[in-house]
């Protein structure tokens, strides 16, 4: 059985994926934004083998987070789950980034920085990533007018691209991105017309399964089939720009001249 780390835990397709893999006799560590978001999962969080606070708009506490799961023990997976969708405005999270980049991109960015390498990296990104542009040179919008609906596509780019990237890097790891669809959670509403079972089985399957199927990397999934992502995605000199970018925003860098 593996041992598993889900961020943003607490309902929607984290909590699903949590409730899938713990049936199927999986070790899971959950995540919850803070402690009064943990206490409204306490029946499942007893079942579990830990839950991690920390608010993943602020580094210092995305620090806390990899340092509490890093206690637990090394993970065999990380599924990087935890996303926001329309925010009314950029906000200003205590690093000064805006919170969509925060909570969507450099989060889990960080986390895979600081967390010890497990053996398989699942991200969840969105088809709305195709809207998303390729201009790297304001991503934390600090020149644009903001748009909500184009900062989380871009957001959802960055984060497939940079499941490429980590695939590219990491050969010894599984990185895939996954679209769970329009799926009926919180955030897409009870109106979405998407398969929610699906929206977040394709997660624990990437994440625990067995099958050869599933032992790839470097894919975009939706609905357990691959899929075509954005060009962007998959092109190294996008990779390596995006990453760096990254890296200059957060101070850390992800990858060394050994990958």
């Amino acid at each position: 059985m593996s041992r598993i780390f889900i961020t943003g835990s607490t309902d929607g397709l984290g909590l699903a994926a949590a409730r899938t893999l713990m049936k199927e006799g999986h070790d899971v560590v959950l995540h919850a934004r803070s402690r009064e978001r943990a206490s409204a999962i306490s029946e499942i969080s007893a079942a579990a083998l830990g839950i991690v606070i920390g608010d993943l708009a602020s580094a210092t506490e995305t620090r806390s987070i990899a340092e509490q799961v890093n206690a637990i023990g090394r993970m065999d997976a990380v599924i990087h789950n935890a996303g926001i969708y329309l925010e009314r405005s950029r906000g200003e999270t205590p690093d000064g980034h805006a919170k969509t980049l925060a909570v969507n991109v450099l989060a889990p960015y960080l986390l895979t920085a600081w967390i010890a390498r497990p053996d398989r990296l699942v991200y969840l990104t969105s088809g709305m990533h195709r809207s998303g542009s390729n201009a790297l040179e304001d991503i934390d919008w600090k020149k644009r007018p903001w748009n909500a609906s184009q900062a989380y596509s871009e957001s959802k780019l960055y984060i497939a691209t940079l499941a490429a990237a980590v695939a590219r890097h990491w050969r010894d790891v599984l990185s895939n991105a996954v679209d769970p669809g329009w799926v009926p959670t919180k955030m897409g509403g009870a109106g979405a017309p998407d398969d929610l079972e699906m929206g977040h089985l394709t997660q624990t399957w990437l994440a625990a399964s067995g099958a050869g199927a599933a032992k790839v990397s470097g894919r975009y999934w939706y609905h357990r089939q691959q899929r075509e992502a954005a060009a962007e995605v998959s092109d190294a000199g996008f990779q390596e720009a995006l990453v760096g970018r990254l890296a200059g925003l957060t101070g850390v860098r992800l990858f060394d001249e050994r990958g």
